[in-house]
């Protein structure tokens, strides 16, 4: 027994010793360049399971916690995180403007860490799960579908569906009373979707009848999978197959019932064509992929779909929530928006989508929501090659930082919106900063980072 522990204690010894020589290696690999230098690699899922330890994790949800924070105190707007044990690494927070800028244009030296959105692929191939050739692919087929037409739509059907609300759910009531916010903001972005993306209006109150050969109606399976993304990407497809629990069990049948109420569109478009014109995104994505030398396989017309859904659900409806706060929490700029909208829209009638650029201070107020709560904290890159970065802190002084071949870049959004050198006095919700002309747009990722303004329809995500 004693030798047996023997061996084990050497064994760890060893590895031990080989952790260090690999963590004192990375060290000096980037110059040893400040910031975080931790045990444990806890970037990804495993994240938010970790308080923050110092010298073992950043703790969770660090990067939303600590925004600006740990670049103030690290003296740069580039720092490092590299870590010895488990998933060893060398990784880069970037919350400097210029620096992404140039990451973000050189997309071969810092390309997509493509392994890592592996597990959105599970209805095909799309957009966001891919990179160099099949990514312009996807792009050149996408980019038509966000046209003004499609602006338009997303502007009439909301229009709509705020009036079927209003009208038809709420009716004569006084005041209503309403738990969350986010329980009126995530169907309103759920049926935008519903009819801008699929071409299908969902009422507030549907019948729930259930189509032949289906077991929930597309209002329930879209809404069900939209809320369960997250848990669909964390569960085993064997353990999703076999669905031990009622929960686990709606959330396959939701995901098979839109795949197939997906396919179904597709066939009955390709057979029976419309006369009049949609300008939905998924019939524009169809009709793009008509094209022989980019057409897509059903099965990436349904992952693209899915992507975009997934991108457009929660992301919108949350921010919509967020902006509602923010007018709670501001009542004068609550006034002042109110304000603007009745100069605009004289007389009582509703807003036109033409009316749209007249409402400047809406966007700004939109805008710095975004700013204040980014709906993506961060934007993962890779390093492709050996190579190093510039870079000049608030102090005027200069360094260059040495990026090692297959490190890891996180575009630190928080951190760039909280970023004192591009927004003073960061943490106060001043929508005022956006109408002004020299506001700094390369400091504003909310979404994903753009390389040129060619790329505004389509985020180069």
């Amino acid at each position: 027994m004693a030798s047996r522990l023997l061996v084990l204690l050497a064994a760890l010894v060893l590895f031990a010793l080989r952790a260090f020589a690999r963590f004192r290696r990375a060290v000096h690999a980037v110059s040893n360049h400040p910031g975080y230098r931790t045990l444990l690699n806890t970037l990804g899922p495993i994240e938010n399971f970790f308080p923050r330890i110092p010298g073992v994790a950043p703790g969770a949800f660090h990067m939303w916690k600590r925004k600006h924070r740990d670049f103030e105190e690290h003296g740069w707007d580039v720092i490092t995180y590299v870590t010895a044990f488990i998933g060893s690494s060398t990784n880069f927070y970037v919350a400097d403007a210029d620096v992404i800028k140039e990451i973000t244009t050189h997309r071969s030296r810092f390309p997509k860490p493509i392994e890592q959105y592996k597990v959105l692929t599970f209805f095909g191939g799309n957009i966001v799960a891919s990179e160099g050739e099949h990514w312009k692919r996807y792009r050149k087929i996408a980019a038509p579908a966000f046209s003004e037409r499609n602006n338009k739509l997303v502007w009439d059907e909301t229009r709509l569906i705020m009036q079927d609300l209003f009208t038809n759910v709420w009716g004569e009531r006084a005041e209503i009373h309403v738990d969350h916010a986010v329980d009126i903001t995530l169907p309103i972005a759920l049926f935008v979707i519903g009819v801008a993306g699929f071409g299908r209006r969902i009422p507030w109150q549907d019948e729930d009848v259930v189509p032949a050969g289906h077991t929930m109606t597309f209002k329930t399976a879209l809404h069900t999978v939209s809320e369960n993304v997250f848990t669909r990407l964390l569960i085993p497809d064997w353990l999703l197959r076999a669905a031990p629990t009622a929960r686990l069990a709606r959330i396959r049948d939701a995901f098979a019932e839109l795949e197939q109420y997906m396919r179904e569109m597709i066939r009955a478009r390709r057979e029976h064509p419309a006369r009049e014109e949609r300008h939905d995104l998924f019939s524009s994505l169809l009709d793009a992929s008509k094209d022989t030398d980019v057409r897509l396989q059903d099965s990436e017309l349904i992952g693209n779909m899915f992507i975009f859904m997934l991108a457009g659900h929660e992301t919108t409806a949350h921010t919509l929530c967020y902006i509602l706060a923010m007018l709670a929490m501001h009542p004068e700029v609550q006034d002042k928006m109110y304000e603007s909208v009745r100069c605009v829209t004289q007389n009582g009638r509703l807003p036109e989508y033409e009316d749209m650029r007249s409402l400047s201070y809406c966007e700004a107020v939109l805008y710095e929501t975004l700013r204040m709560f980014p709906p993506v904290n961060s934007i993962p890159k890779s390093v492709a090659e050996d190579t190093a970065i510039t870079i000049t802190n608030a102090d005027g002084e200069r360094t260059t930082v040495p990026m090692p071949r297959g490190s890891s870049i996180s575009i630190h959004t928080p951190g760039l919106h909280y970023n004192p050198r591009y927004w003073p006095d960061p943490h106060t919700f001043r929508p005022e900063r956006f109408p002004a002309a020299d506001w700094p747009r390369d400091a504003f990722l909310p979404f994903s980072a753009r390389a040129s303004s060619a790329s505004r329809r389509v985020a180069r995500v």
